[in-house]
């Protein structure tokens, strides 16, 4: 039996400050996205996507295979969809919609230092793509190839006959921080999903809780807005159901969980929901921000699985010192 191939979708990541900054922001929304639609997207369902970046790609196939680059190795969650919303940075900044096909990115492994040749991990075609994706304004190209190499390089357990299940608990994952480059904008600290903006962001919130109370009150429900441990609170004849309620302008890739949310919808007395909504399009060109639109993402009797959990950070107990 040969080695099973996945689909990935393959992308050079340029060095301009611009593009750093939309690899960044990518990173911390979850979300990947193109400035048009191409034929080879319309029935692709990619299990993989790799961001490369690092390497010059206007040079010949046989230059290329002598250089390394830097790596993000991510799942690819959704499938390619029509974002509505203003997303990177520099959408926001032109107030213009410029990267419409959209998919979304799970982290799962950064690479540093990877041989684009046969020493590396990519086969020649996949290798290729990424440099043909540089040289076509970095636009994705659709391709087959094993993914063991890459998954055994990066220390992620998988299945030999289905390498795309990726137990998100076992993967290294990354972060916008570990975005490395000589044009490399400064930023603060960001989560999953983080909108740098405050306003902007607390608009989105209340707009997906607009949206989730106005679903369970057509249901008949009774609906009361808590926030902690939970966001509503809702009782119909008797039953009682909580909702925790997630908003975004990206991709249904991922969301930010605290430890208490975790805990409240794995006990067993309550009943809990999730209600996300994604692809949120907010209007920031007056001083009073509007939220519109969205696709909705309902998961009923909902509890997180810890193979799809990845802790962000910890809490440290500091030893005794015995004095």
């Amino acid at each position: 039996m040969g080695i099973k191939s996945s689909t990935f979708v393959m992308v050079h990541v340029g060095q301009s400050t611009e593009s750093q900054r939309n690899l960044v922001h990518g990173i911390e929304t979850l979300t990947w996205g193109f400035p048009e639609k191409k034929p080879e997207y319309e029935n692709a369902t990619p299990r993989f996507a790799l961001l490369a970046t690092g390497a010059s790609p206007r040079v010949q196939l046989p230059v290329w295979l002598q250089d390394t680059a830097t790596l993000y190795l991510f799942q690819v969650r959704g499938g390619f969809y029509e974002g509505t919303s203003w997303h990177w940075p520099d959408e926001e900044a032109e107030q213009r919609l410029k990267y419409p096909q959209r998919f979304g990115i799970e982290p799962l492994a950064k690479l540093d230092h990877v041989p684009l040749g046969p020493a590396g991990p990519l086969t020649e075609a996949g290798s290729d793509a990424i440099r043909r994706s540089g040289t076509d304004r970095g636009m994705g190209k659709i391709i087959q190839m094993p993914a063991q190499r890459l998954l055994d390089l990066a220390g992620i357990p998988f299945e030999t006959d289905e390498p795309e299940d990726v137990p998100l608990d076992r993967s290294p994952g990354f972060t916008a921080e570990q975005v490395e480059g000589k044009n490399k904008p400064q930023r603060r600290r960001r989560g999953a999903g983080y909108i740098s903006d405050p306003k902007k962001r607390k608009e989105i919130e209340l707009h997906a809780e607009r949206l989730a109370t106005e679903h369970y009150e057509n249901e008949g429900w009774n609906v009361e807005k808590l926030g902690k441990p939970y966001d509503l609170r809702c009782t119909r004849a008797g039953e009682e159901r909580h909702v925790e309620v997630k908003g975004t302008t990206g991709a249904a890739t991922s969301v930010e969980l605290t430890i208490n949310e975790v805990i409240h919808a794995r006990n067993k007395d309550n009943t809990v929901d999730l209600y996300v909504v994604s692809d949120i399009k907010v209007d920031t060109s007056s001083g009073e921000y509007t939220a519109t639109g969205g696709t909705v993402t309902h998961y009923t009797d909902w509890e997180p699985a810890d193979e799809d959990l990845r802790p962000r950070k910890y809490e440290y107990r500091l030893p005794a010192t015995g004095a």
